[in-house]
């Protein structure tokens, strides 16, 4: 693996991760979730950093994945 494919997997894992971590900590530490959104404001903090962090590492995910797929073919 190309040093710049390892920098982008990891970036990516680093920021879903946050994200995945925040919202598991959102639905059992801050609190919960109901139709009107989390309780606590340490819940709303963690849903917003969730809302930001999963798509964002997702796409970068993604984008490595594919950085990889095309490096093996060279």
């Amino acid at each position: 693996m190309q040093p710049d494919t390892r920098k982008l997997v990891r970036t990516g894992l680093g920021i879903f991760l946050t994200g995945a971590v925040s919202a598991v900590l959102m639905f059992t530490v801050f609190g919960g979730v109901t139709k009107q959104g989390p309780h606590t404001n340490l819940g709303w903090l963690a849903l917003m950093l969730a809302m930001g962090c999963v798509p964002t590492g997702t796409l970068t995910l993604m984008l490595a994945v594919a950085k990889l797929i095309g490096d093996r073919r060279r």
